[in-house]
Parts: structure tokens; sequence; C-alpha cells
């Protein structure tokens, strides 16, 4: 949890004074914010590794939570990782909506008012997460979710541009109502996403330029299936110089270094150099 989250959370508990009978009401609507959020990002997260990506940590801070997901470059364990956090919120939607009903029915809004407060809080907190997630804005789960499906027909790269480029329409539509709200939130939100956006533009102009470089014949990451780049893209752990390990077989030109596995460039998995060989490749070992 960042450290921030606990400011904003004494600042938010005490200045909904008036929402509960006492503060300790307004304490657990914030766990209720919390706990609703982390299983959001646990959704991310377990959904990262059921496909076989890497997801070790999840921070919550003021505007939400962030799951820092590695994916398979493929989309569509992009569009799973993703598409999962919001899955969260539609299964807790029927969940939360009987409570309320069941709230209704047994009459708590006259009986325990405070218990039906914290009841209907928790239905729209949900529910506000949900639709704000599924806006198409980069690096919004929605814009991130249209990349994924983007990819498809455009590739990796171009899908990522196309992203980021409507982020940043997006970004100009919140700083506009956070002018005419007047509302210091709506106004950071977008500071985030436009730091998000232009990280994920200079992201695409990367990817677009590797997708031109040439990849070596014969080989091919046992993960993501890509062929790898050739040239000396790999750098010696020991003399610190460039090299094409695939050109030596995993043994530094330099300093005659040798490795047991070589990092793909695409998907950042260790494999060693037996696994990448392509049976019947031009350039495939023995």
């Amino acid at each position: 949890m960042h450290w921030s989250w606990f400011l904003v959370a004494a600042y938010e508990i005490s200045d909904r004074g008036g929402s509960y009978s006492s503060l300790t009401w307004n304490a657990l609507e914030y766990l209720a914010l919390f706990f609703i959020v982390m299983l959001h990002e646990y959704g991310h997260a377990l959904a990262c590794r059921q496909v076989g990506g890497k997801a070790d940590r999840i921070v919550l801070w003021p505007l939400g939570g962030v799951a820092y997901v590695q994916p398979p470059p493929r989309p569509g364990a992009m569009l799973w990782s993703i598409a999962a956090g919001p899955l969260v919120n539609v299964a807790l939607f029927p969940v939360l909506s009987g409570l309320e009903i069941l709230s209704r029915s047994l009459g708590w809004a006259e009986s325990m008012p405070n218990a039906d407060g914290l009841l209907h809080a928790a239905w729209f907190i949900n529910l506000v997460l949900l639709i704000f997630n599924l806006f198409p804005i980069y690096p919004l789960d929605g814009g991130q979710i249209l990349r994924s499906l983007l990819w498809f027909w455009v590739g990796r790269a171009r899908s990522l541009m196309i992203a980021t480029v409507i982020g940043f329409v997006g970004v100009g539509g919140l700083i506009l109502a956070a002018l005419w709200m007047r509302s210091v939130w709506f106004g950071v939100i977008a500071a985030f996403i436009l730091i998000n956006c232009w990280g994920g533009l200079r992201q695409a102009q990367a990817l677009a330029r590797r997708d031109k470089l040439p990849r070596r014949e014969g080989f091919a990451c046992p993960a993501c299936k890509k062929a790898p780049l050739a040239g000396p893209f790999w750098v010696c752990t020991h003399c610190q110089k460039r090299f094409d390990t695939f050109e030596t077989r995993a043994v530094c030109p330099h300093c005659a270094a040798q490795f047991a596995a070589t990092k793909c460039t695409d998907c950042g998995g260790l494999y060693p150099m037996s696994e990448w060989a392509v049976a019947g490749g031009a350039n495939a070992t023995p």
C-alpha cells in the first residue's frame, strides 16, 4: 500500500463525518472501497498467471490500484489479463444488488440505517469502478481491452499507438470536466492518464522500430514463438560488451563467457539455446 493511501483515507473518513452516526461506519465504507479495489486487482494478477505471465506486485494508492502484470506478448493473453479485473466487478454486482434488496425487505433503512447506507455505498462504489474502468481510455482497463482487441488485426505496435491516441483525446475530455466541475481529483486523474499515454506512445514507437529489424531464421522463442532479432542485442554480464548470442551459440566472443540460458528480447523469458532451435531451421544446432 502506498503511503499516500493512508493520508487520503484519513481525510476522506473525517470529511464524510455526517454520512453515518459515527466515524466507524465511515472507516468501514473506506475499507469496502479497499476490498473491492483489491479484488479487482487480484483478478488481473490471477488471470495473468493463468496464461503463463508474471504478476507478483499490487499497489493500492488514492486513485485506486495497480496490478503490475506481465502477460505473454500475445493478444489473447493480454485481453484475458486485463478483462479479468472488470469481470470481478461484474461478478460482485449481483451479490451486492442482492444484499441491497435484502436490506430493503428487512427494513434496515429504518431499523439499521448505518448498515443500509454502507451496503448502498458498496454497491455504488462497485458500479462506479466498473463503469469508469471500462472507458476506452488508455491505460484504463477499457483502453487496454481495446488495445488487445485491435492487436488481433493490426499488430502489437499499431494497436498500442491507436489506444494511446484515443487516450490523449480522453485526457482532453477529463481536463474539460475538471475545469467545469472544479474537481482536483479529475485533474489528478487526467495528469496520471496523460503520463501513461505518453509512455505508451513512446513504447509503441519503439515496438514499431523493432518490428522493422531483421529476424534470425532457424530459431524461435519456446514461449512466444517469435524468431530472435539478428544483431548484437545481448550484453555479456562479465565484460559488459554487446554480442549476437545466436551467432556465437550463447558464448561471448569478447571474453569467452558461456551462458546457460538466453533471454528473449520480446517476452523476456530465459531458455537454454537447445530449446530455441527450430527443427530443420537453417541455423538450428545439431
